[in-house]
């Protein structure tokens, strides 16, 4: 399967947190895998397996123009030796951007759809037209979100996070899948935020919520304020503050983890960190996105 490396936790040195009393750690999980990075190498682990273990030899799966997960899911199939097929949201643009390039290279077979008929594609008559087109195949959601990728995520909690006993656990939130995983596999002594990337993204509680077996500890919850106009979205704070964080050897998506990391300076700022508190942050990868 996959090689996993082992990630560094790092502390931001930031005034802002030695006035707070506040210690603000990273766990660069994006480090985690030269290709297959961040909370996709969790999320992906048991459904490779599980594809193997059922004889798939193909890889079908869903995603925008700048997917992480299209770009992971790409890069793994091509390192385990599966075939794979990307269904993309929206029509296609030439020349690709440099994820759907990536993709492209690594063997995986492109099929763009409208936006229309993307939103159908949990539907059995939207499934039965894939398996008509492309034959047989394993399936992996939109995002890698399942319940194998729940699995992945909670031994990632259990295994890497649990140990380091913060207070609070912070990560972007895209599908829901890696803060399921993580609420799982967590205490009720650790408080998990969720940021979500998407506007209005409150309705991913119900999301979370779906994708959890049993009734967790209600001990987290999501900050809806940083998605800084919804997905794939940026403003010029957004892109200065992620310039910044670069000079102080903290390389962010503009996605994903610049969004979260912002967002834990404003509310460190506003003072929602009980004095003395460890606060960690799960970089989930993605920096091929700054591309």
């Amino acid at each position: 399967m996959l090689q996993y490396n082992e990630t560094p936790v790092i502390t931001l040195e930031m005034d802002i947190f030695k006035i707070s009393k506040l210690t603000i750690l990273v766990k660069r999980e994006d480090q985690n895998h030269r290709l297959v990075s961040g909370n996709k190498w969790w999320k992906l682990k048991y459904n490779l397996e599980e594809a193997k273990r059922l004889g798939h030899d193909t890889l079908l799966t869903f995603g925008g123009a700048f997917s992480n997960h299209i770009y992971a899911t790409a890069a793994a199939a091509n390192e385990l030796g599966f075939k794979s097929i990307g269904i993309i949201r929206g029509e296609k643009i030439l020349p690709l951007n440099s994820t759907l390039s990536f993709a492209q290279r690594c063997g995986m077979q492109l099929h763009f759809i409208s936006r229309a008929g993307y939103r159908n594609k949990t539907t059995s008559e939207f499934m039965e037209q894939l398996h008509t087109r492309f034959g047989n195949f394993y399936l992996i959601p939109e995002g890698g979100t399942n319940a194998l990728a729940v699995r992945g995520c909670a031994e990632y909690a259990k295994e890497k996070i649990a140990p380091l006993k913060c207070n609070y656990v912070c990560l972007p939130v895209g599908t829901g899948g890696t803060i399921a995983g993580l609420i799982s596999g967590l205490t009720s002594a650790t408080q998990i935020i969720g940021f979500p990337v998407l506007k209005n993204g409150s309705f991913l509680e119900g999301e979370i919520k779906s994708h959890l077996s049993y009734s967790p500890f209600r001990n987290w919850h999501l900050q809806t304020d940083y998605h800084f106009g919804g997905y794939a979205k940026t403003t010029p704070a957004l892109l200065d503050f992620i310039h910044e964080m670069k000079k102080s050897n903290l390389p962010l998506d503009p996605v994903y983890t610049g969004k979260m990391i912002y967002g834990i300076f404003d509310l460190a700022q506003k003072g929602f960190f009980p004095s003395g508190s460890t606060v960690l942050a799960i970089h989930t990868g993605g920096l091929q996105a700054i591309r």
